[in-house]
């Protein structure tokens, strides 16, 4: 009786785990599915600085109000998606500001469906727009304290422009699944609920995809750190 017992719940183990599941000390399937993280730090060396900007008639004379930064955020994502990782979720509302003659932030990722809002904070008028096969658009131009608003409905690559003011430019990463990470001020990303499997763990910076790595996410979750160098 004890070993029938046993083989049952050992069966039970095996197709749960095939689902993505763990058993309980029960043996009853849990709601949440076996996931891991994928985590770590992207150190971006000699980062490129913003382009100064053109000055303009007005300027002249006067101290500016843009202030150049460096450029060391990068995209983490897996290459290929796990199985399921495509359901449509909620419509997200993200902003990318115009500021001090800069797009903030300089980079946004994003999934498919996402609306992006592009308000004027500053004191002159600009005018958004890109000529990416992903998304094509040309916003006009509007003053302070106005905004104006794009979906995003195919994966790719945006690249987004000033009409007026050239030094001005910024990227938009649209992603058909969840599965990125956009590195904050330390470099450091998180990819979280990540089934068990192999991946390809992709690093794109600046216009461009940096390194590669595989990484496998174990049978029972947990966290897989993996860093990298960007030179």
């Amino acid at each position: 009786m004890a070993r029938r017992l046993f083989l049952v719940l050992a069966m039970l183990s095996a197709l749960a785990a095939a689902a993505g599941y763990r058993l309980d000390a029960a043996g009853s399937a849990r709601g949440v599915p076996v996931a891991g993280t994928i985590r770590g730090r992207v150190d971006v060396r000699n980062a490129a600085a913003d382009p100064l900007p053109r000055p303009g008639v007005a300027d002249l004379g006067q101290n500016s109000t843009y202030r150049a930064g460096e450029r060391r955020d990068a995209v983490v994502y897996l290459e290929t998606a796990p199985q399921g990782a495509f359901e449509s979720g909620s419509a997200a509302h993200v902003t990318m500001s115009q500021r001090n003659e800069a797009f903030v932030p300089h980079i946004l990722a994003v999934r498919i469906g996402t609306v992006i809002d592009f308000p004027n904070d500053d004191s002159v008028y600009h005018n958004v727009f890109s000529l990416s096969k992903t998304k094509r658009f040309d916003l006009g131009r509007y003053p302070k304290g106005q905004s104006k608003a794009v979906r995003v409905d195919e994966p790719g690559i945006v690249r987004v422009f000033c009409e007026i003011h050239s030094h001005m430019n910024a990227f938009i990463l649209v992603f058909a699944h969840r599965f990125f990470d956009v590195t904050d001020e330390q470099g450091r990303y998180r990819i979280d609920q990540v089934p068990p499997g192999t991946y390809t763990l992709v690093v794109w910076h600046e216009g461009a995809v940096r390194q590669t790595r595989s990484v496998t996410v174990p049978d029972d979750g947990g966290a897989v750190d993996a860093d990298f160098t960007i030179r």
